[in-house]
């Protein structure tokens, strides 16, 4: 695993190319999940992830997940234009979502509430 937010990718044909794609972490249902943290600007962001969004379509994957700290959250418009949604935020990152495949999108809801359970028992001699 890599610990930088782009890997490069050959592709098979009569002619190597050369893509960068956004270096992922497979999660336990299919998808993906990417943490970004290396500042560039939106266009160059939106072309590597136009093309790691076509890598996993062909690898099958299906729900991708990008964490995005709050230093890089310039790049949180182009990735709602390209069809993420919010899924949670913390005081210091957002999580956008995205359903690669055309069949019902099966990503969680955030949770919203916590629950808590207490108790407190008492005998006669009041101990």
């Amino acid at each position: 695993m890599s610990t930088s937010p782009i890997s490069s990718q050959t592709t098979a044909g009569d002619q190597v190319q050369r893509v960068k794609l956004l270096t992922s972490t497979d999660d336990n249902y299919g998808g993906v999940i990417v943490e970004l943290d290396q500042l560039m600007d939106s266009t160059t962001f939106v072309s590597i992830l136009r093309a790691s969004i076509l890598h996993w379509k062909q690898l099958g994957k299906k729900g991708v997940w990008i964490k995005l700290p709050i230093h890089l959250v310039s790049l949180a418009e182009a990735l709602v234009k390209e069809g993420f949604w919010y899924h949670h935020a913390e005081p210091k990152y957002l999580m956008l979502v995205y359903w690669i495949p055309e069949s019902p999108n099966t990503i969680p809801a955030n949770a919203t509430h916590r629950v808590g359970i207490g108790s407190f028992v008492m005998n006669e001699k009041h101990e």
